[in-house]
């Protein structure tokens, strides 16, 4: 019986994201999702120091297990966010693109998507 041929990862997604700098770039942000999702995270910022301050003045473990929660809605949140913009201009252009580029990222979107829907 001949040996079965060595399965590979496929290659990184060559989506639509430029290189740049040494590493990858958004085709596109749109500013508002940019300007919504900045403020996000320095709102979730502001909750992680509160969290660390709970912790230092030994609050409720309960109250800081709330708070914690809290956190990590919102980090889902910031990440819909980015998904949706990663959708719609990265890997949109590189589905666009056809072939390699399109296998690529389908593969890119799949392990996203598992990684980051649990």
């Amino acid at each position: 019986m001949a040996p079965k041929p060595a399965i590979s990862d496929p290659p990184p997604a060559e989506c639509g994201c430029a290189t740049q700098g040494g590493g990858r770039k958004a085709v596109a942000v749109d500013p508002g999702i940019k300007d919504r999702t900045t403020k996000r995270l320095r709102r979730i910022e502001g909750q992680v120091r509160g969290l660390q301050k709970m912790v230092e003045e030994e609050r409720y473990c309960a109250d800081i297990l709330t708070q914690v929660s809290s956190v990590h809605e919102a980090l889902r949140g910031v990440a819909r966010e980015l998904l949706r913009n990663h959708l719609k201009h990265c890997a949109a252009t590189a589905i666009r693109a056809g072939d390699t580029q399109a296998d690529a990222m389908y593969e890119e979107l799949v392990d996203l998507v598992y990684k980051h829907g649990r």
